[in-house]
């Protein structure tokens, strides 16, 4: 797994965020749409959703949510399946299954 920025903080310090996904596919006035892919093993960096948010996972993984305070959560996603989320979440996302995860995640503006 790569090591991000945030990760290497210090206490005292604000982590520094990253984006919410690779690319940015679409946007408008009132969604954007970010392409995520994660290899077996491979982590998005620590970033924050300031929207509202859906995600669609067009292939499914195993992953694994850990909060900015440490709290881990399980987050099996299966292809096709969609999730809503609330804005205000500081986290990574660590593929931590044996496929690659591809998704579309389409943040409400």
């Amino acid at each position: 797994m790569t090591e991000t920025p945030a990760e290497v903080a210090t206490p005292d310090s604000e982590p520094v965020l990253g984006p919410v996904g690779q690319e940015i596919v679409f946007e408008n006035d009132r969604v954007r749409v970010w392409h995520i892919r994660l290899e077996p093993g491979e982590r998005q960096p620590l970033h924050r959703h300031d929207h509202p948010y859906l995600v669609v996972a067009v292939q499914g993984a195993k992953n694994l949510v850990q909060t900015v305070d440490g709290v881990r959560i399980d987050a099996d996603e299966p292809t096709g399946g969609v999730v809503y989320r609330d804005p205000g979440a500081v986290h990574m996302l660590t593929n931590v299954g044996d496929t690659t995860y591809l998704a579309r995640l389409v943040e409400l503006k």
